[in-house]
């Protein structure tokens, strides 16, 4: 529910008594209320933190961010309404959040794009419990005692000099709506960095404010706004190929296999191959890898799902078989074993300890069928040749997209000819 003639929400401000955040956003009410604009015309983006408080204030557009990507998300806002006449994106974020996310703002400045960044500068961080920011500044730390020899970043000159339009510090709360209007208006990036309260942990009064705030500045570039064009370009789905149903399956009900190994071993590869076969096969199917971040080291773990009906989640808390072939992926998966499900591990893996916890686990000596790179996808046709899942041609079809097919073909040919009491 919107109040009468209002860019904002009848919800009461959440902010603590004095705070300096509602000045803004008052004045930005008022601000878009002289400029005529309409309510479905703007798009608020906030931030985390006391700034990220505000989408519920705005009757506007409001989308919510992670902590200092704003003005990126704000940039990506503005970039898509680059065609849309009388839109406009503000964007708010915190001292501290500026401070998180300060080459988002200096990247939104470079490219110049049509949108307003509002900055909340109460000079710390007011949700985690006073904290200083990049922007706390010399005369504020030499209150609190703490890093009095560490200059602040100066965000207005270092958005003029990486190109914004029009960069304004304001520390009067009686001079904020007209720069935000001129900010505004402004075509291209402006940012406004407003002087805030922090009654909790900082100042409680204006005039405490001005005497450890920078002093107000304005800066402005003649560069026009940058102009985004639309571009065609072909959908990536146009160059994916289709996958026929070329083999039948055998599936009764609702699969889903869980291949558990280390980088560099293939499991993601096979999991890919695994879910496309499930496809020729004429089911739905879904893979899912999950790795640590240094990517060539630690385990590689992969899902598949296999169902004939369509797949909307593809998390899988209880697999129907795992399939393990190293130690990294054992340990990754570990507390997801159970005797419900049927595990297939490789022999050098199954000790007296384990086979006691899960006495129905199938022991195969993996490793011994293919080279370290191939164990997975070895391991992958051993189980599929031993349950009723999808038939080894549909994985045999699948394979056959990549650039080693051969050598795969040949890793399903040598398991497939195997005594099956391998």
């Amino acid at each position: 529910m919107t109040q009468k003639n209002t860019f904002l929400t009848d919800k009461k401000f959440p902010f603590c008594p004095g705070c300096g955040h509602g000045i803004t956003i008052n004045a930005l009410n008022k601000a878009l209320q002289e400029l005529n604009y309409d309510a479905k015309d703007i798009a608020v983006v906030s931030d985390i933190g006391c700034s990220g408080l505000i989408d519920p204030l705005f009757a506007t557009h409001t989308i919510h961010g992670l902590h200092g990507r704003s003005p990126a998300l704000g940039l990506g806002v503005a970039m898509g309404l680059a065609q849309k006449k009388g839109k406009k994106v503000i964007a708010f974020i915190g001292d501290g959040g500026a401070t998180i996310g300060l080459q988002h703002i200096l990247e939104a400045a470079r490219r110049n794009v049509d949108m307003t960044l509002i900055v909340l500068n109460n000079l710390l961080y007011g949700m985690t419990g006073g904290q200083i920011s990049g922007l706390s500044t010399q005369k504020f730390k030499e209150i609190i005692d703490f890093e009095k020899d560490i200059p602040p970043f100066d965000l207005i000159q270092l958005t003029h000099a990486s190109g914004a339009r029009f960069a304004v510090r304001v520390n009067a709360p009686n001079k904020i709506k007209d720069t935000l209007k001129k900010a505004i208006e402004t075509e291209g990036f402006s940012i406004v960095e407003a002087a805030s309260l922090c009654p909790s942990y900082g100042m409680k009064r204006m005039n405490e404010l001005a005497n450890v705030v920078e002093a107000e500045n304005i800066l402005e570039h003649e560069r026009p706004a940058t102009k985004i064009k639309d571009a065609q370009v072909k959908s990536l789905l146009e160059s994916t190929p289709l996958i026929e149903k070329k083999y039948q399956s055998d599936l009764k009900e609702r699969k889903g296999i869980l291949i558990a190994g280390s980088a560099g071993g293939g499991a993601q590869s096979v999991a890919r191959f695994l879910a496309m076969a499930g496809i020729y096969a004429g089911l739905e199917s879904t893979m899912k890898g999950e790795y640590p971040i240094t990517v060539g080291t630690g385990f590689s773990v992969a899902e598949v799902i296999f169902d004939h009906q369509k797949i909307n989640f593809t998390g899988l808390p209880h697999p129907d078989f795992f399939i393990i072939v190293t130690q990294d992926g054992l340990i990754k998966v570990s507390s997801k074993l159970n005797n419900n499900s049927k595990i297939y591990i490789d022999e050098k893996l199954a000790t007296d300890e384990f086979k006691a916890q899960f006495p129905n686990a199938i022991t195969v000596p993996f490793s011994k069928m293919a080279n370290r790179k191939s164990t997975a996808l070895a391991a992958v046709t051993y189980v599929l040749n031993q349950e009723d899942i999808i038939p080894i041609e549909a994985l045999k079809e699948a394979v056959k997209t990549h650039r080693l097919k051969d050598i795969f073909i040949d890793v399903i040919d040598g398991v497939m000819a195997m005594p099956s009491n391998y």
